[in-house]
């Protein structure tokens, strides 16, 4: 890989930002619009497209559960459109802000201002690619796209209708631009690309993350890696805790919010267990401790499991003497993303809300409503699991930074 092709993609966002930065909210709703009308009138070439991806990801054996983030229908980008409209109607965070006037009449004024440049590494979601892009748009940012080789015909198409869309309402296309070369040396140029980028996230499994976090030159926001936990208590009501549970681990086991350990009260474990696995929809591997397999028929658990995002339909099971020891199993091997209590204990639910150290901690409801979208964001760049500047779902606030502006009347300082 050419290395002055990564630096001519820095240069080119770079000097877009500048412009985007500048343009109004009216406009870049419209750049949006756009975006969600050709995503429908040119749907055709963006499922041929994707199909391409699809017969590499089968021949590569991609496992079931990433195939399907992979794969893109018209169900699908319609989807992506109306999560469009949704961004265009949510406020727009630049330039809001607060003042106060000390007591020399000189006026501090706090306002929202873009990034600037955000890049963006990611794998196999061709969803990401728009959600974004849009978002960065919305905030006066130019990105930076570097998608998976799985996902690359797709996103080259998906790109080139956004940079259309740019074009359209006169914002410059470079605002949004797409890394061709998907090798290890692309994404480790992009992530020492100093002076051109203000901000890189990683967006994938945890090896993606670990690389970026380790060997990034720009400023990284860490997210994604979802080791999650669904923990039921003793007094948990019975029927709840099954429905959360299927919910958290089945309806989508390959996205980072989806639960991968199990934790059960000793106390309610013989009832709830069997009744779990029983209540199943769809085939699960379990793999479980002593305890467990002593209750339900599955396989032997050991040390790697409790620390493994799994990302497909298999769910490590632990049984626990206590609150205190679920709460310990958590702080432990969590990637403190998203963990959930099945109570009807106030005071169960006070503790584990205040002491489990995440982004997002739920009480008798799943751990799958950790999502930009469901939050009300319209869209996310990604799951924050870090503390400073964004945490949790980043949506248009956190693709924001603030500047501090002075407004006197010949005030100096004494």
């Amino acid at each position: 890989m050419d290395n002055e092709y990564i630096v001519s993609l820095g240069q080119a966002a770079k000097t877009a930002s500048a412009e985007i930065s500048r343009a109004s909210t009216a406009q870049k709703n419209s750049a949006l619009d756009a975006i969600a009308r050709l995503l429908v009138e040119r749907s055709d070439e963006i499922t041929t497209a994707n199909k391409l991806d699809l017969e590499y990801a089968v021949a590569k054996g991609i496992p079931a559960p990433m195939f399907d983030r992979l794969k893109l229908d018209d169900k699908r980008i319609a989807g992506i459109a109306d999560s469009l409209h949704e961004l265009i109607k949510l406020a727009d965070p630049v330039g809001s802000g607060s003042r106060t006037t000390r007591p020399n009449g000189l006026v501090i004024e706090n306002i929202r201002v873009p990034l600037g440049v955000v890049a963006i590494i990611y794998e196999a979601r061709p969803n990401v690619t728009v959600d974004a892009a849009a978002l960065c748009i919305k905030t006066g940012n130019a990105c930076i796209l570097r998608g998976g080789s799985e996902a690359i015909n797709t996103n080259r198409v998906l790109t080139q209708l956004m940079r259309d869309a740019l074009c359209e309402v006169g914002l410059p296309a470079d605002s949004v631009a797409l890394v061709n070369d998907t090798s290890r040396e692309s994404a480790t140029a992009l992530m020492k690309l100093r002076g051109y980028i203000d901000l890189l996230v990683p967006r994938g499994g945890a090896g993606l993350i670990r690389s970026v976090v380790e060997n990034a030159e720009v400023p990284v926001i860490e997210t994604g890696a979802g080791n999650c936990h669904v923990y039921i208590d003793e007094s948990a009501d019975l029927d709840m805790a099954i429905k959360v549970t299927l919910n958290a681990k089945l309806s989508r086991p390959s996205v980072c919010n989806a639960a991968e350990t199990l934790l059960v009260h000793k106390n309610i474990a013989a009832q709830f267990l069997p009744a779990f696995k029983s209540a199943l929809t769809h085939e699960l591997v379990i793999r479980g401790c002593e305890r467990t397999r002593a209750l339900i028929d599955c396989e032997a658990a050991d040390e790697t499991d409790w620390a493994t995002e799994y990302d497909d339909y298999i769910l490590a099971v632990r049984v626990v003497d206590s609150l205190n020891e679920a709460i310990a199993h958590i702080s432990r091997y969590s990637t403190k993303h998203s963990e959930a209590i099945i109570t009807r204990s106030m005071e169960s639910a006070d503790r584990f809300r205040s002491e489990i150290d995440a982004a997002a901690v739920y009480v008798n409801a799943s751990t799958r409503f950790t999502d930009g979208g469901v939050f009300g964001f319209g869209a996310e760049l990604g799951i924050s699991t870090q503390k400073m500047h964004a945490r949790g779902p980043m949506g248009l606030q956190e693709m924001t930074t603030t500047k501090w502006i002075g407004y006197g009347t010949g005030q100096v300082r004494a």
